[in-house]
């Protein structure tokens, strides 16, 4: 054979091999990130809070239910869920299901824009070139109230433009958390919650699914020491030793998981950003997830494993 097609099978093959990987193992390999954040006040006992977000959850994910339901074994002290939880229009039992065990503790929520609007094909050209969205017309909705009803009946607090002090940890440290809608789909109403850290908090918390720079600026200006966030997918196709291609908002792509630091002005728009290793001493923790799913038309992953992260809050210094 000639070389040039054995070259170019051996390619065609390598494709194909990476293709299968992302989207028939990799996007089952469910994982559980830990960081320890120092944000509490002296002598405080650590704080153990469970992130979810963008489990995109069809009723036959099985698999997926059952990891989640496992959670339970980690024991948390809170639980914060950042969105984007469905992805059909009958996957409200199987997401309640999953997350039954853990709706016994305390938690918040805010919601992602498939929390509203069921997913749609569309050409995977656009995630790679456009970082905003607005409200999709003529799209199905998905259950939202009984999403919302599920979890409000369980304790959680709706925190989708909404502020609220609530006690946390074993010795229910008040903790302020501040939350919005949406921005992706510019549900977000920060104005309706602004203000300055409240002096009866020992901590306050940024809640948001998609982490937009509008959003996290306002934020972190107002005194949130922590902000907690979604939306990304971490990328969901990344590049070994380059990182995510995009993260489908603003924020740059060196934040599209994991921890690192935000302050007002830490931001220079679209989609750049100064490096964490320039924050002042006081800036902000910005934890964004991987999430747990994908949309089902694009049910890949590549190099960027679906994860939901323990979230060990400690004393500052």
């Amino acid at each position: 054979m000639h070389p040039l097609l054995t070259g170019l099978g051996g390619l065609v093959a390598t494709g194909v091999a990476g293709v299968a990987y992302a989207s028939l193992v990799e996007r089952n390999l469910f994982t559980l990130r830990h960081f320890e954040v120092p944000v509490l006040p002296a002598g405080a006992r650590p704080i153990r809070v469970l992130q979810l977000s963008d489990l995109h959850l069809v009723p036959r994910q099985q698999r997926k239910i059952d990891w989640v339901r496992g959670l339970e074994a980690l024991e948390p002290d809170f639980v914060v869920n950042t969105g984007d939880n469905f992805a059909a229009m009958d996957a409200a039992p199987a997401l309640v299901r999953a997350m039954e065990p853990l709706m016994e503790r305390p938690g918040v929520f805010v919601m992602g824009s498939n929390d509203y609007y069921a997913p749609h094909v569309k050409n995977p050209a656009v995630y790679l070139t456009d970082r905003y969205a607005k409200a999709p017309k003529e799209r199905p909705m998905l259950p939202t109230d009984e999403l919302r009803s599920a979890f409000t009946a369980a304790g959680w607090t709706d925190l989708n433009n909404a502020r609220k002090i609530l006690p946390m940890g074993s010795d229910d440290l008040p903790v302020e958390l501040v939350g919005v809608d949406d921005p992706h789909i510019e549900l977000d109403d920060y104005a309706m919650v602004a203000g300055p850290a409240s002096p009866d908090a020992s901590l306050t918390v940024g809640v948001v699914h998609a982490p937009y720079q509008r959003v996290l600026d306002a934020m972190v200006g107002d005194g949130a020491g922590l902000v907690i966030a979604g939306h990304t997918h971490g990328g969901q196709l990344a590049v070994p030793l380059y990182g995510a291609l995009v993260t489908n908002c603003d924020l740059d792509r060196s934040r599209a998981k994991g921890m690192s630091r935000w302050w007002e002005g830490a931001g220079l728009g679209e989609g750049r950003a100064r490096p964490s290793s320039a924050a002042p001493e006081h800036a902000a923790y910005l934890h964004v997830s991987a999430g747990l799913g994908t949309s089902p038309f694009a049910p890949v992953r590549f190099a960027c494993r679906p994860e939901a992260t323990l979230l060990t809050l400690v004393p500052r210094g």
